[in-house]
């Protein structure tokens, strides 16, 4: 029954009580990005034009490395109108890239989590 609040509430307890190795979910990583990563990352880009997006109505909280996945579900649904379930391989691509996204976002907050209690450990032993 402990964990019937799951994490929701815990990175705003953390961030106020562990600061100093608790990332700010607002603020840019302090960390090199490529940090850990021998031969760099792989950029991530999105192809749609900013025109684009502008002319499909895109809202701006929608407008993230899955945008491309979105225009081409909307593009679906709108030539599919009555038989939207035809579109259900453009939806599903869209989901994946979000839950794909989201995942990554985790890593990077945890990465950056770890890096944070390595320096701290770091400074510790220094002193």
């Amino acid at each position: 029954m402990g964990n019937s609040f799951g994490n929701a509430p815990n990175n705003g307890i953390n961030l106020y009580l562990h600061p100093d190795v608790t990332p700010d979910p607002l603020k840019e990583s302090q960390f090199d990005p490529n940090l850990g990563f021998e031969n760099g990352r792989k950029e991530r880009v999105i192809k749609a034009t900013k025109a684009e997006l502008e002319s499909a109505k895109i809202p701006l909280s929608d407008r993230d490395y899955c945008v491309d996945y979105l225009l081409k579900f909307r593009v679906c649904r709108k030539d599919n109108f009555p038989w939207v379930v035809k579109c259900e391989h453009e939806k599903h691509a869209y989901l994946h890239c979000q839950h794909e996204d989201f995942v990554l976002r985790m890593k990077d907050y945890e990465r950056e989590r770890r890096l944070l209690e390595r320096q701290k450990k770091k400074e510790v032993l220094a002193m």
